[in-house]
């Protein structure tokens, strides 16, 4: 038996339950726990903008130990320490042989399928065919990326989806380079990872935008210039910051029209504004014909940071051991799965960084 936390409908009560496994199969691992982070998409999935067949154990950014393999599985063994791997590339499809693995056609085939059994005996599904939010899961030994030993769990878990969202937008997406200015909106777990990739990058100028002043010092230590409120004025004042002109870049890490159009606004003529956030389908952003072509912006969605973490999680723990990216600083609160609905009320509110599930 696993415990685990159960939701049963679109925002439902959420509950600890002992659930039963589905087997390991030939191409799974079975593995234990030590850590699950809250991320805003889990929140999504439970409120109904993201869809999810119920009822669902959530919880998709996680780390432990392998504890089972499958009889096909050749490359990861019991004892390994891996990150789990939300969106699994397949290797194969038009979007991996193309280089955006990010894209995968089939990244997402585990989400329909039940992983495991309530008590009732019930099928059970697992949050972006991941389901972290339990002590136990059993997922694909391709959605598992070996770590270190030596790397803490707790702090490797956020690199399953905050950290390899934030860094790789910069990175990989936005492409940031030496000398130049950013903006990033939105400072939660993946918005944080976002400043500390533009330090990383080697931006100049480095503003980092949130409603909440609580969170400016911790800003400013991520590797934050400037801190700014949102607000009618905000692009006038990233516009001072930046010698009148907007800043080269700008990273949306909500997801809302409000910030969306806000990260397009302080950009620079010719700047790029790449939005991170997932929002809901009927929140619509509007731009007026004028506008798009005279400001010459590009604006891009990213998925995942347009990352492979097969590739990028190694890259992110060189910089995690040279202590240009501080993982710990992401975690303001520390919870039991029983208290992940809390962590929610406080995301809603905007108030914190990352919450972290300990086992």
């Amino acid at each position: 038996m696993t415990s685990a936390l159960v939701l049963r409908a679109v925002d439902g009560p959420a509950s600890v339950e002992d659930v039963v496994l589905n087997p390991v199969g030939p191409s799974q691992v079975r593995v234990r726990l030590a850590a699950a982070g809250v991320c805003h998409s889990d929140l999504s999935l439970a409120n109904g903008t993201l869809r999810q067949p119920f009822p669902v154990v959530l919880g998709h950014e996680g780390a432990g130990v392998v504890v089972e393999v499958g009889s096909s599985v050749s490359d990861i063994s019991v004892g390994d320490h891996v990150v789990l791997n939300w969106s699994p590339p397949c290797r194969s499809c038009w979007f991996c042989s193309a280089g955006e693995p990010y894209l995968c056609s089939h990244a997402d085939d585990a989400r329909g399928v039940p992983y495991a059994r309530t008590a009732l005996g019930d099928d059970l599904y697992a949050g972006l065919g991941t389901g972290a939010f339990a002590t136990e899961t059993v997922i694909g030994a391709h959605a598992c990326i070996p770590v270190p030993a030596d790397i803490p769990l707790e702090e490797a878990a956020l690199l399953g989806c905050a950290v390899l969202t934030g860094v790789g937008a910069v990175l990989n997406s936005a492409r940031v380079r030496s000398g130049e200015s950013v903006v990033v909106i939105g400072l939660g777990g993946v918005g944080l990872a976002a400043l500390q990739g533009a330090r990383i990058a080697g931006a100049a100028t480095v503003i980092a935008v949130d409603a909440s002043p609580s969170k400016s010092s911790l800003a400013l230590s991520l590797g934050a210039t400037h801190f700014l409120a949102p607000g009618p004025s905000l692009a006038k004042e990233v516009r001072a910051l930046t010698s009148g002109r907007g800043a080269d870049h700008a990273i949306e890490c909500v997801g809302r029209a409000a910030t969306i159009r806000a990260a397009w606004s302080v950009t620079r003529r010719g700047g790029r504004a790449t939005v991170l956030g997932l929002g809901s389908s009927t929140d619509e952003v509007t731009f007026n014909a004028l506008e798009v072509a005279y400001f010459a912006r590009t604006l891009t969605g990213c998925m995942y940071g347009s990352t492979d973490p097969a590739v990028d999680v190694p890259v992110l723990l060189s910089h995690y051991r040279s202590g240009a990216l501080n993982l710990a600083a992401l975690v303001t609160d520390h919870v039991s799965l029983a208290e992940v609905p809390a962590a929610f009320d406080r995301m809603r509110s905007g108030v914190g960084a990352r919450t972290l599930v300990r086992f």
